[in-house]
């Protein structure tokens, strides 16, 4: 079964370690790790980190139009930093990646099981 781990963390925590060039690089070796493990594993599908929610587009349909705002969907303290899609047997599976995520130290990390998928056109 397919689950996303969703990394959720403090964007403006992060944004200061560009002051800390070590924490910075440190920070990047134990994703680089993580995903390395994931890989070795064999339970690694996808995954990306994504751009600061100032660069993010949120749409709705409203009287059958869409609008657009600039920024994330909703004002939170941690915001979506980025995923990994992963493929195990079980949920326990899943929670034990999870919890090896560098962002469970200072965040949260949502495991989310996938729907159906969606064919690219």
């Amino acid at each position: 079964m397919q689950y996303v781990i969703l990394i959720y963390g403090d964007e403006k925590g992060f944004a200061t370690m560009a002051d800390d060039p070590a924490a910075q690089q440190a920070l990047y070796a134990a994703y680089s790790k993580y995903g390395g493990d994931l890989r070795a594993a064999g339970v690694l599908r996808g995954g990306a980190e994504l751009r600061p929610t100032g660069t993010a587009t949120t749409v709705r349909v409203r009287q059958g139009k869409p609008v657009t705002t600039d920024g994330p969907f909703a004002e939170t303290k941690e915001q979506l930093g980025g995923f990994y899609l992963i493929d195990v047997p079980d949920l326990d599976q899943a929670v034990h990646w999870a919890s090896r995520c560098p962002g469970a130290l200072t965040g949260s990390i949502e495991v989310r099981p996938t729907g159906a998928s969606v064919a690219a056109a």
